[in-house]
């Protein structure tokens, strides 16, 4: 998909003299404000949200992940929509990942926002929040126009994914809204979570508005947790990889773990090629 010119980017939606609704003006994530790599196709803003039901060793967003993880760098709502307002006659879309963002009530006044601004949304999530991703889905407002859902390695495995005991999956007092909306951390629970989820998708995006992901990061993802990740994908996903890179991980051993050579790299991608010819690393 090629790049949209300058001169059929939005550029006669006038900016709103006021937020449509009410934004939290406290820090709302990060913001990167002009990215060629997060939207395929389109020059796009994105935006990383706080709050997240899973502790990803290998996560290197510890300020959005964990409530006490700082805010370092973070900016408010009116900011990221002040920018969206000023960069519309460049910028065709906007990325709004996390962090996990279907947890965060702030998404759809995102979307809602940049669609009234001619944006087109692109939502990554990390599929194991299948019935928020359908009410989404099914909003003729909320719809996102292209969604990238994460495997993280075997759907089995996920379970060494969620938070240990003792820790809170997501502080209600941050998130209200979603309270309730997680998955329960076990490993049945969130493999059937990840099959609806790649359902929903396949069903309803075709398949160059919806896309797969994995780091591939050594002990978490191997050969047989491509396979049975390969599993959940109709056969026309575009599966991508990434190799993994050690620094500020969540859990601070990760840092030392040394990353896939090429050669380990192209065998695993081969591997889920067998069955998803889309597979490719990114």
């Amino acid at each position: 998909m090629p790049i949209m010119p300058m001169s059929s980017m939005p550029c006669s939606v006038p900016a709103p003299r006021r937020l449509p609704e009410p934004f939290p003006e406290d820090a709302a994530g990060t913001l990167v404000r002009t990215t060629l790599a997060d939207y395929p196709g389109r020059l796009a803003a994105a935006v990383f949200l706080r709050g997240c039901n899973l502790r990803c060793p290998y996560c290197y967003n510890r300020a959005l992940v964990l409530p006490d993880g700082g805010g370092e760098g973070f900016v408010g709502a009116g900011d990221i929509l002040s920018h969206l307002a000023k960069r519309r006659n460049v910028l065709s879309a906007l990325v709004i990942s996390g962090g996990e963002p279907l947890l965060n009530p702030l998404t759809p006044q995102l979307i809602r926002a940049a669609r009234s601004l001619g944006y087109k949304i692109k939502l990554d999530t990390n599929g194991t929040l299948p019935r928020l991703l359908e009410q989404f889905c099914a909003s003729a407002e909320l719809r996102p126009d292209y969604v990238a859902m994460d495997i993280k390695t075997a759907p089995q495995r996920y379970a060494e994914l969620v938070p240990r005991p003792g820790g809170s999956v997501q502080p209600p007092s941050q998130f209200p809204a979603a309270a309730g909306t997680a998955v329960a951390p076990d490993g049945a629970a969130l493999a059937a979570a990840l099959r609806e989820s790649a359902a929903l998708l396949a069903r309803e995006y075709e398949p160059d508005c919806r896309e797969w992901r994995t780091v591939l990061v050594p002990g978490l993802v191997g050969e047989r947790d491509i396979e049975a990740a390969a599993a959940l994908l109709p056969c026309d996903a575009q599966w991508y990889f990434s190799p993994f890179r050690g620094g500020g991980c969540l859990d601070p051993a990760f840092d030392a773990l040394p990353p896939y050579s090429d050669s380990d790299m192209q065998r695993l991608v081969a591997a889920a090629r067998r069955t998803i010819p889309g597979a490719r690393l990114r």
